[in-house]
C-alpha cells in the first residue's frame, strides 16, 4: 500500500516540513555526484556505524565521541537510493504538516530530530555491533506516524493498492493503515534478528528496528510534546465516505 494523501486539511504553510524534504532532497543530490568510493566513505563518516557508536560510549568525552554522536542527526538527512529518499520525502510530505501545525514549528522541528536520535538507537541496541552504517529519514518519520496514528486515528488516508498487474485507489482509516504499517514493521524486525543487515532499501537492508522504534517513541512523545491539548474534537475527525471518482471530481 502506498499513501497518497491524507483527508486532513491545515491552515498554516508547514515550512519546517517542507525545509526538511528540501534539505534531504539536496544532499541526497549532492551524493549522487560522488563516486562510489568517495560515497561509501561519505556514509560512514556521516551515517550512524553501531559499532563505533558502541565503541564511543567507552571512551572519554571528547571531540571524537562528539561527532560520532552526532551522526545520530546527520544519517537523518542520508539516504541509499532515489526510492529510498522519494518514498521518506512522500510519507513527510502526508504526516508531517498536521503535526507541524499542532505542535508549532520549533516543537515540531525538535521532535522530528529527536524521534530519529531514538530511532537510530533502537536499531543500534539490537545491532551494537554491526559495522555497516545506518541511515535515513525513516526513523524520523516512522515518530511523526506513531504521533499521528493517535492524534488523527479516524482521519482517512488515500491509498495507493497494487491488486496483481492492476492498481485501485481506496480510502482507509489512519489507525488502519498506520496499524498496518507498524505490525509490518514489528513483524520484519522480529524475522531479521540475527540476520546480516545491508546498507539501504535498495541493496535490500532496511532498518526495520528503526521503523518500530522510531514509530513507538513518537506515540510515546506526543502526550510530553503538548500534541493532545484543549483542541482535541479532531480526533474524530474523518471525512464522509466517498467514491474515488467523486474524490477526483473535488480534485
Amino acid at each position: 500500500m502506498v499513501p497518497l494523501r491524507d483527508e486532513n486539511p491545515i491552515k498554516i504553510t508547514p515550512y519546517v516540513t517542507y525545509g526538511l524534504i528540501a534539505v534531504n532532497v539536496l544532499i541526497f543530490f549532492y551524493e549522487s555526484t560522488l563516486p562510489p568510493q568517495q560515497l561509501t566513505e561519505f556514509f560512514y563518516h556521516w551515517a550512524v556505524v553501531p559499532k563505533q557508536l558502541t565503541e564511543s560510549f567507552s571512551t572519554g568525552f571528547g571531540g571524537d565521541t562528539i561527532t560520532e554522536w552526532g551522526t545520530l542527526i546527520s544519517a537523518e538527512f542520508l539516504h541509499a537510493g532515489f526510492l529510498h529518499v522519494a518514498g521518506n520525502m512522500l510519507y513527510l510530505w502526508i504526516f508531517g504538516n498536521n503535526l507541524e501545525e499542532k505542535l508549532g514549528r520549533a516543537q515540531f522541528l525538535v521532535f522530528y530530530l529527536l524521534c530519529g536520535v531514538l530511532a537510530s538507537l533502537a536499531q543500534w541496541f539490537f545491532a551494537p555491533e554491526s559495522a555497516i552504517p545506518s541511515l535515513g529519514a525513516s526513523g524520523a518519520i516512522a515518530g511523526v506516524m506513531g504521533a499521528y496514528i493517535f492524534r488523527f486515528p479516524k482521519v482517512r488516508i488515500l491509498t495507493l493498492l497494487p491488486l496483481g498487474i492492476f492498481f485501485t485507489t481506496i480510502r482507509i482509516p489512519a489507525m488502519l493503515f498506520l496499524g498496518i504499517w507498524f505490525l509490518q514493521q514489528a513483524l520484519y524486525g522480529i524475522a531479521s534478528l540475527g540476520a546480516p543487515a545491508n546498507v539501504g532499501m535498495e541493496s535490500g537492508g532496511v532498518a526495520y528496528w528503526a521503523h518500530a522504534g522510531g514509530f513507538v517513541f513518537g506515540a510515546a512523545l506526543g502526550p510530553l510534546f503538548g500534541l493532545f491539548g484543549d483542541d482535541d474534537d479532531d480526533l474524530n475527525y474523518a471525512l464522509p465516505v466517498t467514491t474515488t471518482s467523486e474524490i477526483e471530481d473535488q480534485a
